[in-house]
């Protein structure tokens, strides 16, 4: 087991489900990203650059696709709390897969250029 795999073992079943999913599209759709934990949440690097990093809170699982893809999708995410370079999707809620795809999918084009 990763550290990574660890990181989302401590979680509950429900959680862990959507914390899986997050990281299973990542690796998908970045298969050369190096995964791996930094400041404490799973992390993966393209190129030298961090590409995402995603962790779990009590009321919400963080997603974070640095500013720039927040600025390129903020128009789609108008109903999520967003910050800087900060997704908030609720807990109890199912999670925009296919809007989590399309970001990871520029962020991979923006490191890959």
């Amino acid at each position: 087991m990763n550290e990574v795999e660890k990181y989302i073992d401590e979680f509950p079943k429900e959680v862990q489900e959507k914390l899986n999913e997050l990281r299973k599209n990542i690796l998908e759709l970045a298969p050369n990203a190096q995964e791996r934990i930094c400041m404490r949440m799973p992390t993966y690097d393209l190129n030298g650059k961090w590409l995402v990093h995603f962790a779990a809170f009590k009321k919400h699982i963080g997603f974070y696709p640095q500013p720039e893809g927040i600025v390129a999708f903020q128009d789609k995410l108008k109903g999520y709390k967003t910050t800087k370079g900060t997704i908030q999707f609720p807990i109890d809620e199912s999670l925009p897969i296919e809007l989590i795809r399309e970001i990871i999918k520029y962020r991979v084009k923006e490191q890959t250029k």
